[in-house]
C-alpha cells in the first residue's frame, strides 16, 4: 500500500518540494530531467562516510544519477548533474543491494534517492524478502518533502541528510531551492519522530537513527551558525552532526568571490566551537586539509551505551 502510494507520486511528481506535476511515467521531465525510472551511476563498498556507516568492509553505496537539487559547487557534480547511468529494474536494484551485503558492507546506502525514491523503495522490499538484513541508509540533500518521508516510516533504519542552509537566500543563490530551510527542519523533525535523535550501534556500526550532515563554504559562516541554531531551537543538541571540511571548488566555481576557494581551518574551528557552545555533543568533524577528497573523521560522540567510545 505505502509503496503504491509513493509509486502512483510519479503521475504527478511531488516526489520534492519543486513539485514540478509533471507526468514521469508518459516521459514528462521535471527538475531532474528523469522520467519513472531507476538511474544508478554505480555501486561500490565506500570507505569514506562516517566510521559507524563505513566501518571495516565500507558502506554499500549506491550512487543515484541526477539530483533535485541545482548545487553549483556539488562535489559529485559529475554524477547529480547527469542523468545519463545505468537503467535498473527494480528487479535488478534489489539484486544490486543482495551484492553489496554478501561482499560484506555493513549498509544499503542510497545516496539521492528523493527523485528515484518509489522505485528504491520498491527495490528494497524486494531485497529484504530475498535476505537483506542489513540497514538501509537513505543519504539525501535535505530538500525533500515530509509527506514522502512520512510514507518511508518503519523502511528506512538510517538516514543521512544534508542541512545545507540556515539562510534561506543561500539556499537560492547556490542550490536554486526555494524555502530550503523551512523543508530541512520539516523533514528532519520527521524523520527524527521515526528513528530518533541519536545513533544507535551494534559493534561499533550503525544499527539506526540518523546523522545530520553539513558542508561548511568558505565565506559563509553566517550560514553554518544559522544551521546550526535552528538544530538547537527547533529540534535537538542530541542528534548527532557530521561537520564537514571537505569543500573543494569545481572548475564551475574557480572565480567564484566566495566559493573559488578551500575553506580554512581558523573557518572550520570557528564553526566547531559555536556547535560546541550550543551544546552540541555528538559531533563529527574533520580536518582540514590539502587532500579534501580523502575525508578524514573523528568522532566526539559520548556513545559509552553502545560499548564503544571513539572520542
Amino acid at each position: 500500500m505505502i509503496i503504491q502510494s509513493l509509486l502512483d507520486m510519479y503521475t504527478s511528481c511531488t516526489l520534492c518540494p519543486r513539485a514540478c506535476r509533471v507526468d514521469r511515467t508518459k516521459g514528462e521531465l521535471g527538475y531532474c530531467r528523469l522520467p519513472a525510472d531507476i538511474v544508478m551511476d554505480c555501486a561500490m563498498a565506500h570507505y569514506g562516510e562516517e566510521p559507524p556507516l563505513s566501518g571495516t568492509h565500507g558502506a554499500g553505496t549506491i550512487f543515484l544519477s541526477s539530483c533535485n537539487l541545482g548545487c553549483i559547487y556539488c562535489q559529485n557534480y559529475q554524477i547529480s548533474h547527469s542523468v545519463r547511468g545505468q537503467n535498473k529494474t527494480v528487479v535488478q536494484l534489489a539484486k544490486v543491494m543482495l551484492d553489496l551485503q554478501n561482499r560484506g558492507c555493513h549498509n544499503i546506502e542510497t545516496v539521492t534517492p528523493t527523485h528515484q525514491a518509489p522505485l528504491i523503495m520498491e527495490a528494497l522490499c524486494m531485497a529484504r524478502a530475498q535476505g537483506l538484513t542489513v540497514p538501509f541508509v537513505y543519504n539525501c540533500g535535505g530538500y525533500e518533502n515530509p509527506d514522502v518521508i512520512r510514507l518511508l516510516d518503519g523502511m528506512v533504519d538510517i538516514y543521512l541528510p544534508d542541512f545545507k542552509y540556515g539562510l534561506e537566500e543561500d539556499g537560492l543563490l547556490f542550490s536554486d531551492a526555494a524555502q530550503y530551510p523551512r523543508y530541512a527542519l520539516a523533514s528532519i523533525r520527521e524523520m527524527v519522530r521515526q528513528v530518533g535523535d541519536d545513533l544507535k550501534l551494534e559493534d561499533g556500526f550503525a544499527v539506526s537513527g540518523i546523522i545530520i550532515r553539513h558542508l561548511v563554504l568558505p565565506g559563509r559562516l553566517e550560514n553554518s551558525m544559522a544551521v546550526l541554531k535552528l538544530l538547537k531551537e527547533e529540534l535537538s543538541t542530541n542528534v548527532p552532526v557530521s561537520l564537514m571540511s571537505q569543500y573543494t571548488p569545481i572548475g564551475a566555481v574557480k572565480s567564484h568571490p566566495q566559493l573559488g576557494r578551500r575553506i580554512t581551518n581558523a573557518e572550520y574551528i570557528r564553526i566547531l566551537d559555536y556547535a560546541i557552545q550550543l551544546g552540541f555533543e555528538n559531533l563529527f568533524i574533520q580536518h582540514v586539509s590539502d587532500d579534501a577528497m580523502t575525508p578524514d573523521f573523528d568522532c566526539k560522540m559520548p556513545f559509552e551505551k553502545s560499548g564503544n567510545p571513539d572520542e
